[in-house]
C-alpha cells in the first residue's frame, strides 16, 4: 500500500497522515476516523530493511522549548512520511529521486525528561510512569556511557539506508538549540521475501517467538501500555534498546552443532532442536535416548521462552549493525586482543512494561545464557513511546496535560 494519500497534512490531521501504510494494531486505515487515539508507526509495522536510531540530550530547562521541538518534529514527520519537503528548515535534498521509502518514525521519552541530575527540571517527575523505572545493571554488562541513555529517541526505518538517515538528519537539524545528539546506530536486515524471519549476523533466525501483532487481545496484553497505570501512555509502548556486540570471529570458529546447542534451534530451518519447522513448539521437556534434554538448560531459546518466564513476552524489532573494525579484548577464552569487527545487534524491543518483560527475561539470560560467551552488551537505553492523539503533537498529553 502506498504511503501517498490525500489526507491533509495540517497538525489536526497529523495522526492520520503519519499512519501512512501502517496499520494500528489490527485496525485498517479506514478505521482511523472512528478513533481519536492511535499507536505510533514503527512498532507493529512490518520491519523495513534499514534503520537509523538516534537519541538526544535536552539542553534546555524550559518545558516550552520541549513542546516547541515536539510540535516541530511532529509536523516534519508527517511531511517526511508522506514524501513532502519538510516545512522547516530547508531540506538537504539527498533523497530526491529515490523510490518511495516506506518510512516510519517513532518517538520516545527517556527518564531524563522527568529527572535530570537529581532535578525535576520540567515539573514532570510526578508523571513519570512506574514502568519507566531505570533498568538494573545486568550480569556481564560493559555499558559505554557514550552509547547509552538519552532524553529523547527517534527510530527511523525505511526501505533504503539514505532515506532512513535523511529523516534522522532532518529531525536533528530541527533540534538545534534545544537538543543535541547523544548516540546513534545504523542497522540493516537481510532482504528476504515477505513473511520470512530475518537472520542475524550469527546466521540464525531472529524473532521467531514474537507475539502475534495481528491479534488485538495479544497486543493489548504484551505490547501496548496499560492506560490505567499511566493515562498519557494510552496507545503507547515501552522501548528497550541494547547494543550487543558479537564476537563474530570467535563464533565463526564453533562447529554448527555447538552453535545450534547454544541457540536452542537449528541453524538452517530455525526449527527447535528435534523439531522440523521454524514455528514448531520448543522442545523444552523432550529428552534424547540418553535422557538428556533436547533443548539445553542454558540455551538461548529456552531462557527466552515464555514458558520459562511465567508467560512474559515482548516484541523484538532488532537490526544487525556493522561499524567496521575496532581494537577489542575478548571477555571469554581465548581472550585475544586485536582488530575485530565492531558488529552485532541493535536489539530493540517493545512491551507493556519492561519490569515484567525485558528485565524479567534478561535477568536469567544475563547469568546463564550460553550465548554470553560470544556477546557483550555495550549500550542500553529505555524510552516511553506514547500513543498519538488526533489533532495533537506527539507527547502533548504529557507535556501539556
Amino acid at each position: 500500500m502506498s504511503q501517498k494519500h490525500s489526507i491533509s497534512l495540517n497538525r489536526r490531521h497529523f495522526i492520520r497522515g503519519l499512519c501512512g501504510a501502517a496499520t494500528l494494531g489490527s485496525l485498517p486505515l479506514s478505521a482511523l476516523a472512528k478513533s481519536t487515539l492511535h499507536h505510533q508507526p514503527g512498532i507493529t509495522t512490518p520491519q523495513q530493511p534499514f534503520l537509523y536510531f538516534i537519541t538526544f540530550d535536552l539542553k534546555t530547562d524550559n518545558r516550552r522549548d520541549v513542546i516547541t521541538l515536539m510540535q516541530r518534529w511532529s509536523d516534519m514527520a508527517a511531511s517526511l512520511i508522506n514524501e513532502k519537503t519538510p516545512p522547516t528548515p530547508v531540506d538537504s535534498g539527498e533523497t530526491i529521486g529515490l523510490p518511495s521509502p516506506n518510512l516510519t518514525l517513532t518517538f520516545g521519552f527517556g527518564p531524563g525528561l522527568f529527572i535530570h541530575e537529581g532535578k525535576d527540571r520540567y515539573d514532570l517527575l510526578s508523571r513519570r510512569p512506574a514502568a519507566l523505572a531505570d533498568l538494573p545493571r545486568f550480569n556481564g554488562d560493559q555499558l559505554i556511557a557514550a552509547r547509552s541513555g538519552g532524553d529523547l529517541c527517534v527510530q527511523s526505518c525505511a526501505n533504503d539506508p539514505q532515506s532512513a538517515f535523511h529523516a534522522a538528519r532532518s529531525l536533528t537539524r530541527a533540534a538545534y538549540g534545544i537538543a543535541e545528539p547523544r548516540w546513534s546506530q545504523a542497522g540493516f536486515l537481510p532482504h528476504f521475501s515477505k513473511n520470512q524471519t530475518p537472520r542475524n549476523l550469527m546466521g540464525f533466525k531472529d524473532g521467531t517467538i514474537n507475539p502475534d501483532t495481528h491479534s488485538p487481545k495479544v497486543a493489548d496484553k504484551y505490547i501496548w501500555a496499560d492506560p490505567k497505570a499511566c493515562p498519557w501512555m494510552e496507545g503507547g509502548s515501552y522501548l528497550v534498546a541494547r547494543i550487543i556486540r558479537i564476537a563474530l570471529e570467535h563464533w565463526d570458529q564453533m562447529k554448527v552443532s555447538f552453535q545450534e546447542e547454544t541457540m536452542g534451534r537449528q541453524k538452517k530451518s530455525g526449527a527447535p532442536i528435534g523439531g522440523v519447522h521454524e514455528f514448531d513448539p520448543l522442545t523444552l521437556k523432550q529428552t534424547d535416548k540418553d535422557g538428556n534434554l533436547l533443548t539445553a538448560e542454558n540455551s538461548h531459546a529456552r531462557l527466552a521462552a515464555p514458558e520459562e518466564n511465567d508467560g512474559a513476552q515482548l516484541l523484538r524489532r532488532a537490526y544487525a549493525y556493522n561499524n567496521g573494525l575496532s581494537f577489542t579484548a575478548e571477555r571469554w577464552p581465548p581472550w585475544r586482543q586485536g582488530n575485530e569487527f565492531d558488529a552485532g545487534l541493535l536489539f530493540l524491543c517493545y512491551q507493556q512494561d519492561p519490569r515484567t518483560a525485558f528485565t524479567k527475561i534478561f535477568e536469567r539470560m544475563a547469568k546463564f545464557d550460553m550465548m554470553n560467551q560470544f556477546t557483550t552488551h555495550i549500550g542500553s537505553a529505555l524510552f516511553a513511546c506514547p500513543g498519538r492523539e488526533d489533532g495533537h503533537y506527539i507527547g502533548a498529553s504529557l507535556l501539556e496535560g
